[in-house]
């Protein structure tokens, strides 16, 4: 009796499950829930072409508002994304083309030192994790490097 009080009261009389931000069932059984980690909510979406590490292209779907790395992770494209996203490794490195990378907003600092140790940099080089998707980036390409760093794994730290 008290513990469903408290519940009452935590959820305004809904059930729990709606209490999740997208208002979709959590922990239930036979449940459509996404498997990733920040599920975005339907929005417009965009068309992103990957150009993947063996040459091969791939056309994927992308919610406007997502990240490059969120994407490249539903779609299960090869981008691995260490840190989660959280702009503290370089694993989710692009390369994109030069008026796409105009026309993003400068890279930060952090970003920057992030990018120092990525393999194969070049000047349109990004991380994935800071590239957040508009109505713009429609039709893009990026490209994903050849090999990555993740010093996690090789222990250079």
């Amino acid at each position: 009796m008290i513990a469903s009080n408290i519940v009452k009261i935590a959820s305004k009389g809904q059930p729990l499950w709606k209490i999740h931000r997208l208002n979709k069932p959590i922990g239930l059984i036979g449940s459509q829930q996404s498997r990733f980690h920040g599920d975005y909510p339907k929005t417009e979406e965009i068309q992103i072409k990957w150009i993947l590490k063996d040459g091969k292209e791939v056309i994927t779907p992308a919610a406007i508002g997502a990240s490059l790395l969120q994407v490249a992770h539903r779609h299960n494209i090869q981008m691995e994304g260490a840190c989660e996203g959280v702009c503290a490794c370089s694993t989710c490195h692009v390369i994109l083309a030069k008026d796409v990378y105009d026309n993003l907003e400068e890279p930060t600092e952090k970003e920057d030192d992030m990018l120092d140790q990525a393999f194969g940099l070049t000047p349109t080089s990004r991380l994935g994790c800071q590239v957040i998707l508009t109505a713009e980036h429609n039709n893009i390409s990026v490209k994903l490097p050849k090999a990555t760093r993740n010093f996690y794994v090789v222990r250079f730290i």
